[in-house]
């Protein structure tokens, strides 16, 4: 059974928000007496937090998929819906967070970090939060937008401060063990570490973390062995102690070619931008079991080569705990003087927040060709928020989208991009909502009065135009002109006369 899990794939899922209410306040004597619909509650957000007491993903591993509450639908009587509650999830410092792409979203290197990794829907306004001066009775709410749902992948890079590489079975685990209260794993065959090993030394008043990462081999760089899946949790530590096996019984090995072998793994694995190259970082060798006869005749015969070689040699046991204690306070030294450098670094550049232009529109209009001619695709986070609050079966509500979408200026970018009216226009990515553009759709909603929940520029009433009054007034005007010219010719003709009265 996996009791350490270093990479997991969550797919999240944040609540919605909930939609708004359309409600008409009814009191006695006042049957309507004004909207008084609610707004919808916000979805929960997911959100990652840095915890110092969790060590693995295991709990991850095992339930990878989480989804936080959807919010509360708006009532009647101004009553807003609840807003519902974050969903918190501890990861171990250290964890690199990606989305489904692999584009890196945050790195939590520090206790108590707060990254929101699904963003929750919001909620709805209600009729009554609609309502204005020229809308005084709005028949319509806005819907509750959709949260994020989608995969987020985490990755686990221990954070310590001294790293201890070797070959299999070189002793790592027992002097994790022998330095600190760890009590990993040991036996006497390879790969007895199946996941790195975390322990705390106390060397004088310096305190450090140690980890021991699993046996490196020939090619681990490339995949071979554990070699990729446990290098990456050598990229955070500040020096690394190459543990060599001064007893091995493996025919070809010895302390130089082992420690050759690793600097050749090291050197080809890469590590990210901005951080320091692996074979560059502060360096120790321990060569250990010199308990064994054999083992401190080699150690004392390689490290006159070593030193030359530029390292500074330990020869340790981890039986008899021969040298450990040079051996820790040297490592103290190393990570004294990198938290001294950590310190005396100039500080990284502020994040500068600017706000957006004035000019800046906030969308873009994309043209498509297509075999029945050309597409319009509107992108843009406030376009594709407003069509998922509106409700398209309340004609009113698709009003009130098109006056947004008129003030926002689509229909102007639509203009210049040659839409002309029944193009097709799409808002959003690849489940946009599809249109047929009709211009006039867009002017002067507020000023309509209309049955609650209908649109009057939207209704097939035949409703006469401008043109089409001009031309009937005309046409009226002629028909009095000539009738009033064959009377005139009927009195000529002598039709008829006019009576004239006799005076008296």
């Amino acid at each position: 059974m996996a009791t350490f899990v270093d990479h997991v794939t969550l797919h999240l899922r944040a609540g919605n928000g909930g939609n708004g209410c359309v409600s008409v306040k009814r009191e006695k004597f006042k049957p309507l007496a004004g909207p008084d619909g609610g707004t919808g509650g916000n979805g929960g957000d997911i959100v990652l937090v840095a915890d110092p007491g969790v060590t693995t993903l295991l709990g991850f591993h095992r339930s990878p998929h989480r989804r936080s509450e959807n919010g509360g639908p708006g009532m009647g009587d101004h009553r807003s819906g609840t807003n519902a509650d974050e969903l918190v999830l501890s990861v171990p410092i250290g964890t690199l967070v990606k989305d489904a792409d692999g584009t890196e979203i945050a790195d939590m290197t520090d206790a108590g970090m707060r990254v929101v990794v699904a963003e929750a829907g919001q909620g709805g306004l209600g009729n009554a939060a609609l309502a204005n001066t020229k809308r005084k009775a709005p028949g319509f709410a806005l819907l509750g937008t959709l949260g994020f749902e989608g995969d987020v992948r985490l990755e686990l890079k221990v954070v310590a401060d001294v790293a201890l590489v070797g070959y299999p079975s070189a002793g790592k685990s027992s002097l994790v063990a022998a330095l600190s209260a760890a009590k990993p794993k040991i036996a006497d065959y390879p790969f007895t570490t199946l996941h790195p090993n975390l322990g705390v030394v106390q060397a004088g008043e310096t305190r450090y973390t140690i980890a021991d990462v699993p046996g490196l081999i020939e090619g681990a760089s490339e995949g071979k062995g554990l070699g990729l899946e446990f290098l990456r949790h050598v990229e955070r530590c500040t020096a690394l102690l190459h543990v060599l096996d001064c007893a091995t019984l493996e025919p070809g090995r010895d302390p130089i070619s082992d420690l050759d072998i690793i600097l050749a793994e090291l050197a080809a694995y890469p590590v990210p931008d901005g951080q320091i190259p692996l074979l560059e970082r502060p360096q120790l060798i321990a060569l250990n079991k010199i308990d064994v006869p054999e083992g401190r005749e080699l150690a004392d015969f390689v490290t006159p080569e070593l030193e030359a070689r530029g390292y500074r040699v330990f020869e340790i046991s981890t039986v008899s705990h021969e040298g450990l204690k040079p051996l820790s306070f040297a490592l103290a030294q190393l990570v004294e003087e990198g938290r001294q450098a950590l310190i005396d670094a100039p500080p990284k550049p502020r994040l500068v927040m600017r706000p957006r232009a004035v000019d800046e529109a906030g969308f873009t209009v994309r043209v498509e060709g297509g075999s029945g001619g050309n597409i319009y695709r509107v992108l843009g986070t406030k376009p594709e928020r407003w069509v998922q609050q509106t409700d398209f079966t309340n004609e009113e509500a698709i009003g009130f989208l098109a006056d947004r979408l008129a003030k926002l200026g689509v229909e102007d970018q639509l203009f210049k991009k040659g839409a002309q009216a029944g193009s097709t226009v799409i808002i959003g990515l690849d489940n946009g909502v599809v249109f047929d553009w009709e211009p006039t759709m867009t002017s002067t909603a507020e000023l309509v009065t209309a049955p609650r929940g209908l649109d009057p520029r939207l209704l097939k009433d035949g409703r006469r135009t401008s043109n089409q009054r001009r031309e009937e007034y005309f046409e009226r005007m002629d028909a009095k002109a000539e009738a009033r010219a064959e009377l005139v010719r009927e009195k000529e003709a002598g039709l008829w006369r006019e009576d004239s009265t006799d005076e008296e």
